[in-house]
């Protein structure tokens, strides 16, 4: 019988990364906790080494703060870094739109309108974690229309800032107005309005950012 290929240990690497980005966001790992690699190890059922790897990566985020034979833990909300971070996912998502929205067809617009039910429905359950995950994929189909991966890379590094501000603020979202917002980008990208969907675009992540604001 030949033997199993071994599992890369990249993929291990970013198993890791998913997982403890998942926790942090969510609050499940809430800021100020104490990362020890040995512990997050044991709780992943993974070697040190990626979870080594997977905390640099979260460093580099700005999830994870450290001090060289201090500590390292989850860093705190910091406002100010969370509203540079907006102002950079709007206009990358604005440029999304505006490049992708004259490749999208009848079928990308069907899936976007279906990723609003999938929020909608969510919303209403109170369920923040599929509610986010219908969200992304509402959004990721004009990213994937634009084709530029340079978008989709950036999108990926910075918008967790934001999901971590939705989760600790879940019941100030403007829910019901983000399912309307929704609706009228997929309606102006059906009708081939790109200027009308990039106003669309940019209004509901400013939205977002009143966020910022709320005790």
């Amino acid at each position: 019988m030949s033997g199993l290929a071994k599992v890369p240990r990249s993929l291990l690497r970013d198993e890791a990364y998913e997982s403890i980005r998942r926790a942090i966001i969510d609050g499940t790992l809430p800021p100020g906790t104490n990362l020890r690699d040995a512990d997050l190890a044991e709780q992943l059922g993974l070697s040190r080494a990626p979870v080594r790897q997977a905390l640099l990566r979260l460093i580099e985020d700005g999830l994870v703060e450290s001090k060289p034979q201090s500590y390292t833990r989850v860093a705190g909300f910091v406002p100010d870094d969370v509203r540079d971070a907006l102002q950079l996912v709007r206009a990358l998502h604005e440029f999304a739109v505006r490049a992708g929205a004259p490749r999208m067809g009848p079928a990308e617009v069907a899936a976007m309108r279906a990723a609003n039910a999938r929020f909608a429905d969510a919303i209403a359950s109170g369920d923040i974690a599929a509610a986010i995950a219908a969200d992304d994929e509402l959004h990721d189909v004009p990213v994937a229309a634009a084709r530029n991966r340079a978008i989709a890379a950036t999108l990926a590094r910075y918008t967790p800032l934001l999901r971590r501000l939705e989760y600790a603020r879940f019941g100030s979202l403007p829910a019901h107005r983000s399912i309307q917002r929704h609706a009228e980008l997929a309606d102006a990208i059906e009708a081939g309005d790109v200027d009308v969907a990039c106003a669309i675009t940019a209004t509901i992540w400013t939205e977002l950012e009143d966020l910022l604001e709320t005790p």
